[in-house]
């Protein structure tokens, strides 16, 4: 079984990196991006071809592997995940990336095995995951189908700008919201398909943000 003690302190740094930038920027970086993005926080990392050197050995110890365009993915298996660094996380039903279609109650679907490591800066108490429905928010990766992971808000915490969750009448919808003028406000959807509209609400409508964007789980990805 793999052992992450057994990596160097070279190794190590470059195994964190790649997950650091994997959860920052939601895409996977190629040793050059790793190496400047090192470079750009100060760390001292010799020569790019040493931590090609680097990417290269974690690549043979099958901790990574590297795409046809040496975009580096990291390999979450039974030989080297740390199944105490998996929690369970609640899904609750579906959530309409068109019009609030979907019906979302409090029940839990199920629960997603995730890996704490997506979420270093994240309360994992805090995190629920809805399936999209449609494509009114491809724009921002959210497609259909996929699993969106939000945080639940906190009292008074600001969501101005922000992919939400809304819950309205009971149907749960996922868009960009937005407080406009007077006491208007709008729930966005960001997509290529321009037949998807606002949705316009009072702001003393019963509407009930359930929580903020955290991450998308791709579908596309997943093996059937």
């Amino acid at each position: 079984m793999k052992n992450l003690d057994k990596l160097t302190e070279k190794q190590k740094t470059i195994l964190e990196t790649i997950r650091e930038i994997i959860e920052q920027e939601n895409g996977n970086p190629t040793a050059y991006r790793v190496h400047k993005f090192l470079e750009e926080k100060g760390v001292k990392v010799g020569s790019l071809k040493g931590t090609v050197q680097v990417v290269e050995a974690l690549e043979k110890k099958d901790i990574l592997k590297r795409d046809e365009n040496k975009k580096i993915f990291l390999v979450e298996n039974g030989n080297y995940a740390n199944w105490d660094n998996i929690f369970s996380m609640p899904m609750y039903g579906l959530a309409s990336c068109g019009e609030a279609l979907a019906y979302a109650e409090g029940n839990v679907d199920g629960y997603l095995q995730i890996s704490r490591s997506l979420f270093r800066r994240n309360n994992p108490a805090k995190l629920f995951a809805v399936k999209a429905l449609g494509d009114s928010m491809d724009k921002d990766d959210i497609n259909d189908g996929d699993y969106v992971v939000f945080e639940k808000i906190e009292n008074g915490e600001s969501c101005e700008g922000e992919i939400v969750v809304a819950v309205i009448n009971g149907m749960a919808t996922i868009k960009k919201y937005k407080k406009l003028n007077h006491g208007i406000v709008g729930l966005f959807p960001s997509s290529n398909n321009k037949i998807h509209q606002p949705i316009y609400l009072d702001e003393t409508d019963a509407i009930l943000i359930a929580g903020i964007f955290r991450k998308v789980l791709p579908v596309k990805y997943v093996s059937l």
